[in-house]
């Protein structure tokens, strides 16, 4: 039977007990506040998470372009080369994809392991970060790996796609994809590591903000030596007249067209590089506003050119200014007003009106205007951009020529040795009969036999 005194000492040595465990809990509060302030806060770590975020909606942006321009080329070249211009844009997509990540992305950023200090990266892999990483180990201040080299893979693809349109219907396919390899596994890679991976035209000052040169004069002028070692199409250019060669399908041209100006937004908008800021998050705004008033300038500068030239609009040349707008803007997108990037597309539009029939003087065979859009008004849009942003006109034409000259070049060099070794060309025949019979084995089709 429980005592009185029993009783009572219970009760002390329970609110000691208390006592004790509430000191305990005291005693280690500071500890706990500890372990909490060791945990990063959003403002350390959101930045690195806003840019992630970026790089990845940038960049699936930028992958739909792909898909773009296969419908504008599928859409500009005759039925019976549609197969093979998509089977082109989906194998060089997905070769560019391997090359990036074999070579090109670590050749085009080096980092401190250059070979050639500010000219040649380094030849290795690209490595992505362990599952799970933890927030101590990543690199707060940018973004990760795998979105950084998924983001910039697509830049690399798009210089592939300037290349497939203007050496279409008579290209054959296997010397078409093995010139992919070496343009996304080298060309590319290289001449963009002197701007974007911090070498010596960077150190210049030259200022190529998402790619102008970088990507589409590159592009541009691979495609142009490539369509001087091939050659024209079969009766594109007779008795100095040049005969129209209409596409099988402009409904998918212009879906391709707009998905390229869809994507564009991703292209310019995701090379801000950074969303961890009011300031950031906010000029992605402006870029994007800028981007989409310069295509529709460009488009209407288009329009009412061709209706003044030749008495009526012409689609194909309004789908191509919108895309020239679109490439003009590309180099300096953030720091003009929109009614400087309304200014910048419409000149940008006007260009390609003049330089399409310019190429077809010269008898350069551009199927789908690549040449125009991509290199001539690339060399506007860069030309420009000392207008708005801090940039030396003698640097951006040295930063143009140094690019698209290294690239033509090499770009000539490695046409010719595949022409050499194992022909570029398909047969005469083959062309009349079109490409989808003889890279394909599709059966023909009598009506466009002769087309």
């Amino acid at each position: 039977m429980m005592t009185r005194f029993d009783r009572a000492t219970g009760d002390i040595t329970m609110k000691l007990t208390k006592y004790l465990s509430v000191g305990a809990a005291l005693t280690l509060l500071p500890t706990f506040a500890l372990a909490q302030d060791a945990a990063p806060s959003f403002d350390e770590i959101g930045p690195y998470l806003m840019t992630t975020l970026l790089f990845l909606i940038g960049g699936f942006l930028v992958f739909w372009m792909a898909a773009g321009f296969a419908m504008l080329e599928a859409g500009l070249v005759r039925s019976k080369n549609v197969t093979t211009q998509l089977t082109k844009n989906i194998a060089l997509f997905s070769l560019s994809a391997i090359m990036y990540w074999l070579v090109g992305f670590n050749l085009m950023y080096p980092g401190d392991a250059w070979i050639v200090p500010g000219w040649f990266g380094t030849f290795s892999p690209t490595s992505l970060e362990p599952v799970g990483l933890a927030a101590a180990d990543a690199s707060l201040d940018y973004a990760s790996v795998a979105s950084d080299f998924f983001f910039q893979l697509m830049f690399c693809a798009t210089t592939a796609s300037i290349v497939s349109g203007t050496l279409a219907e008579r290209i054959k396919l296997w010397p078409f994809l093995i010139f992919t390899v070496i343009l996304t596994g080298l060309i590319y890679p290289i001449g963009a590591s002197w701007q974007w991976g911090g070498g010596w035209l960077s150190e210049m000052g030259f200022y190529d903000f998402a790619g102008s040169t970088v990507v589409h004069a590159a592009g541009g002028f691979a495609a142009l030596a490539g369509a001087i070692i091939l050659g024209a199409r079969i009766g594109k250019y007779k008795d100095g007249m040049v005969i129209p060669m209409p596409g099988s399908n402009l409904a998918l041209a212009t879906l391709g067209t707009f998905i390229l100006w869809l994507g564009w937004f991703g292209f310019n908008g995701g090379s801000q590089l950074a969303a961890g800021t009011v300031g950031d998050i906010t000029d992605v705004g402006r870029i994007f506003a800028n981007t989409n008033m310069a295509a529709a300038a460009g488009a209407v500068a288009a329009l009412i050119m061709t209706n003044v030239m030749y008495k009526k609009p012409d689609l194909t040349m309004i789908l191509n200014g919108a895309l020239a707008g679109l490439v003009s803007i590309t180099a300096s997108p953030l720091e003009p007003s929109l009614f400087g990037a309304l200014w910048i597309g419409a000149v940008g539009g006007i260009i390609v009106v003049f330089a399409v029939p310019f190429l077809d003087k010269l008898k350069i065979d551009d199927v789908v205007g690549a040449i125009s859009v991509h290199m001539v008004a690339g060399f506007w849009g860069t030309m420009v951009v000392p207008v708005y942003a801090e940039a030396s006109f003698v640097t951006q034409f040295i930063g143009f020529v140094a690019i698209g000259g290294f690239t033509f070049v090499v770009s000539l060099v490695a046409w010719t040795i595949l022409k050499g070794v194992m022909g570029i060309r398909v047969s005469e025949q083959a062309e009349l009969d079109g490409l989808d019979v003889s890279e394909l084995g599709m059966e023909a089709y009598p009506e466009f036999a002769k087309g």
